[in-house]
């Protein structure tokens, strides 16, 4: 264990007297004045703009790339059945981005990370070391830059160490050795790996730190298959680095980029056989940008989310993602011939009186904040070679456990309201700041609770809590499929989006673990500028 690693008990301390953190509410005028006005616009958001899609929309149609390349495959270490031991390495590397070389901060000098592949049941040991360069001075939030740590996205473990504590750090060279058990971890899960640095996590995230994390599942109707994973990550490049979080706008609105990839690739291409089906895993890796995904002339039959497969395929013409979210789809190649686009369709995270600024306005010289778009965007394209020996069917069941939970008929140990805002430069919860006060819950382990969360602010806010997946109830306000599909699937949701102006209210199992968890926006620059809370769970109950 790194002797810089915050423990609980220490960082319990530290929350008594208001020390979590360092924060200013605005940045000096050099740092405005030393913002990038410039550079590189990135392949992702070029391309011809003659086509339109709907009435009048305009969609970003970026040269055809390769063929779409799979995440390299984390190496197992260990040597003894059941365990799987990973070695990860935080570094920075100069990787090809776009077609251009660019410095990013990578786990084990690929971007995406590795992807960590384990069955459930196994021992999972990840031997992590900060090699991220010695920065001097702070990031304009107050914070050191170059300190680091881990974080599993969406993984059903405990959060005490050394499994999914989030409240420790590494400086450069320091070590920390982490270990989960996945017997409580539905298998078929797509989760991921990220930083969770408060105050930096927002950087190192834009900046490449993020890879999968995959619970092989052995749902026989799927085993016969093809599968894909498909991450969605965007960047800005500017002087063969990252857009900077230089200026407060950044971490009010959030960074998005002019470059939108799938695994690192802008516009990578597919082949289908016509007939076949294929299953596409796939992740919102983005920092702030959200993803209404269509797939051309096509349906989307969804079979699992962000806490595991579903009990049938749904089929779907869109599924909107925002940053952390994750969905399981099976895609089946049942019209002519051709090309088909998998999409980002127009969506505007922002409304007219949010931040400032108007719905879908971009952020007039100001670089990777951005607020949603109003321009389609081609994420990749499919095309149908020759036809398989036999057309594959959809299964009609996929996993029969899954099941809607009826409130009425279960104990409800607590009902919460968190409300989430925004103002003087800070992210809040219930009125209160991370770095002042969190917010903190204490929950009973075995029991339900139902939590609303509501958003009175301008901009969506997509709300992740860590450790235990929930079902949603009901969502008022914002997109009305998002809010019509998750209400009555028995999906099970550890990322969900408030909408804004509106509301979730969902029904939280507080399962198996003891020990101090968070929640939080997961547009990180939220996150790191106040947006997060405190869940004790079964601490001194």
């Amino acid at each position: 264990m790194a002797p810089f690693g915050m423990h609980r008990r220490e960082f319990l301390g530290a929350m008594s007297l208001g020390l979590a953190g360092a924060a200013v509410s605005a940045l000096p005028g050099a740092a405005w004045a030393q913002m990038p006005r410039g550079g590189r616009m990135g392949m992702g958001m070029g391309g011809g703009m003659g086509r339109m899609v709907g009435a009048g929309t305009p969609i970003a149609d970026p040269p055809v790339g390769a063929l779409l390349s799979e995440p390299i495959l984390a190496t197992n270490v260990g040597t003894s059945p059941g365990l799987v031991e990973v070695n990860l390495e935080a570094r920075m590397a100069t990787l090809d981005v776009g077609g251009l070389p660019a410095r990013l901060l990578t786990y084990n000098g690929q971007f995406p990370g590795p992807t960590i592949r384990v069955r459930r049941g196994d021992i999972l040991k990840v031997n992590f070391t900060n090699r991220l360069p010695e920065i001097a001075g702070r990031n304009p939030l107050g914070f050191r830059r170059h300190v680091t740590n881990l974080h599993t996205h969406g993984w059903h473990v405990s959060p005490e160490e050394p499994a999914d504590f989030v409240m420790y750090s590494l400086r450069h060279g320091e070590s920390y050795h982490h270990e989960y058990d996945t017997s409580t971890q539905p298998g078929g899960t797509l989760c991921f790996y990220h930083t969770h640095q408060h105050g930096v996590s927002a950087e190192q995230y834009w900046a490449g730190m993020v890879g999968a994390l995959i619970v092989e599942d052995e749902i026989s109707s799927l085993q016969e298959f093809e599968t894909h994973l498909l991450i969605l990550k965007d960047l800005s490049i500017v002087n063969g680095e990252p857009v900077a979080h230089a200026h407060m706008h950044a971490f009010m609105h959030g960074m998005e980029g002019d470059m939108v990839m799938v695994n690192g690739q802008v516009n990578p291409r597919l082949s289908l056989k016509a007939g076949q089906i294929q299953r596409w895993r796939i992740l919102n890796a983005s920092n702030a940008r959200f993803y209404k995904l269509a797939l051309e002339s096509h349906q989307l039959y969804l079979i699992g989310t962000d806490g595991g497969l579903l009990d049938q395929p749904y089929p779907v013409s869109e599924l909107l993602l925002s940053p952390g979210e994750r969905v399981d789809v099976l895609v089946r190649a049942d019209r002519k011939s051709g090309t088909h686009r998998l999409r980002a369709l127009p969506y505007a995270r922002m409304g007219m009186g949010g931040m400032g600024m108007g719905r879908g306005m971009a952020c007039s010289g100001m670089m990777g904040a951005g607020t949603g778009s109003l321009q389609a965007l081609t994420l990749m394209t499919v095309s149908y070679a020759d036809a398989a020996p036999a057309a594959q069917r959809l299964p009609a069941s996929i996993n029969p456990a899954a099941r809607r939970l009826d409130p009425a008929a279960l104990p409800i140990a607590a009902e919460r309201h968190l409300v989430l805002g925004m103002k003087h430069g800070r992210g809040y919860i219930n009125g209160q700041d991370f770095d002042v006060r969190p917010y903190t819950i204490t929950s009973k382990r075995g029991t339900y609770e139902r939590w609303t969360i509501s958003n009175p602010s301008g901009m969506d806010h997509p709300f992740h809590q860590h450790v235990n997946a929930a079902q949603v109830l009901s969502v008022t306000g914002g997109d009305p499929g998002y809010a019509s599909l998750y209400a009555r699937i028995p999906a099970l949701k550890d990322t969900v989006l408030v909408p804004m102006g509106g509301s979730v209210t969902m029904l939280v199992p507080v399962k198996d673990f003891e020990g101090m968890a968070m929640f939080h926006c997961h547009i990180l620059e939220h996150e790191d500028i106040g947006m997060m809370g405190v869940w004790n769970i079964g601490m001194g109950m």
